[in-house]
């Protein structure tokens, strides 16, 4: 099953379970007693909160799959250098060189949004999320400010 697809089951469950939690809420806040009000105000905020977050996260996938396609289609698309373990996993002896030579890249042309979405790869092929999503965000900010 492709990521996409998992992503958009998984909106949709979640989507299910806001209306689920919402109607909760106007349950709670119909009983009319002030601590049910309350609550059912806290409950109604829960999948405000969660509605946020989601579309949040599924913009940030859109943009990120929009920049990697603009990459793919100038063939400036990342190759996978990190050095890999017989289980696949990235043999983190190997992957300073990598980021040091990424880093490298991002120090020598901090204005382009392929070697910042390079080192977000490597980020996450390092399992550093974090710093990962740090670096695509910055290189999105990038690729959307650059003239067409």
């Amino acid at each position: 099953m492709t990521a996409r697809r998992v992503t958009w089951i998984l909106v949709g469950a979640f989507a299910v379970y806001a209306l689920l939690l919402a109607d909760r809420a106007v349950l709670l806040i119909r009983d009319g007693r002030p601590p049910f009000v309350l609550l059912g105000i806290g409950v109604m905020l829960l999948p405000v909160v969660g509605i946020v977050l989601v579309r949040r996260e599924v913009l940030f996938g859109l943009a990120t799959q929009r920049l990697a396609r603009a990459l793919e289609a100038d063939g400036r698309l990342p190759v996978d250098e990190l050095p890999r373990l017989a289980s696949g996993r990235v043999d983190a002896s190997g992957a300073d060189e990598v980021f040091a030579r990424r880093r490298a890249d991002v120090e020598s042309a901090p204005e382009d949004p392929a070697v910042w979405f390079a080192l977000a790869v490597a980020y996450g092929d390092a399992r550093d999320t974090r710093r990962g999503r740090e670096a695509m965000r910055h290189a999105l900010e990038l690729f959307d400010h650059q003239p067409n």
